[in-house]
């Protein structure tokens, strides 16, 4: 086979893997695209549940709050799929001063990366690739909390939007000030049972907001990272198809000498 042809075969290698490429950076754009319309109303979602706890506890400041366990249990939110640089290894690293720390490890890339450390993985769960998949993280996630013993202290851990920094929030138990009021507050339930189920809404939705926040950035870094290997391969195959130029020149002056030495013995 010719070099000329060799290296089109290479060029046409490269083209199917672009390809396949593009359309993994379609697909990361349009998680992106769509969560960041998302994320916000989730966060007002949030914020709304916080204001509202904050009215409460200024009312009932005395209401009874059991206390948490003292050993938090990290809640660490990975990247279900790959193409996002060191995403996993900096979440887990970032407990290396905590070694035997108890953890829910979201995501399979970042379960795949649990046997080079020490800590005691308590659950392990598949993560979202898209935006559809959250709530079924969060159902499953949930299915988890009702295995564990009562009041446990819950931190999560991701990276946050849009600053991509790694983050430690703790979910439970809510830590909100007080706001003082003299007005009393309407409940059909009696003040503790109102409260518990106020927390169970706001674990809700301060997990599904922080999963938004973490694929928003996965997808974010897996953009960028696709973005710059199809430049790359264009890059490549722009070479390698001035190559074939080249050598297919090359091999049609010897097929015109070869003719022309030929006609010259007659």
């Amino acid at each position: 086979m010719s070099k000329s042809r060799e290296l089109q075969l290479h060029i046409e290698q490269l083209e199917e893997i672009r390809s396949i490429l593009n359309a993994m950076k379609n697909l990361a754009f349009m998680v992106l695209y769509k969560i960041s319309r998302l994320q916000p109303f989730q966060s007002q979602v949030v914020a709304h549940i916080e204001n509202s706890a904050a009215t409460f506890l200024g009312v009932y400041p005395n209401v009874i709050i059991q206390t948490h366990s003292a050993l938090p249990i990290y809640i660490v939110i990975g990247s279900e799929r790959g193409f996002c640089g060191d995403f996993n290894e900096q979440l887990l690293d970032n407990l290396a001063n905590q070694p035997d720390a108890e953890i829910i490890a979201i995501g399979s890339r970042l379960i795949g990366k649990l046997e080079n450390y020490s800590y005691n993985v308590l659950a392990t769960l598949s993560g979202a690739n898209v935006e559809e998949d959250v709530s079924q993280v969060v159902e499953k996630l949930f299915e988890q909390f009702e295995k564990l013993p009562e009041n446990q202290t819950f931190i999560a851990l991701y990276h946050d939007y849009p600053n991509d920094t790694i983050t430690r929030r703790q979910v439970l138990p809510l830590q909100i000030p007080a706001k003082p009021s003299n007005k009393p507050l309407e409940l059909n339930l009696p003040p503790e049972h109102f409260f518990a189920s106020l927390l169970k809404q706001y674990l809700l939705a301060a997990v599904q907001e922080i999963l938004y926040l973490s694929l928003l950035t996965e997808n974010r870094r897996r953009l960028q990272h696709l973005d710059g290997a199809v430049q790359h391969l264009d890059n490549q195959t722009q070479n390698l198809y001035r190559k074939s130029q080249t050598f297919r020149q090359e091999e049609i002056t010897e097929e015109i000498e070869v003719i022309l030495l030929g006609s010259a013995e007659f």
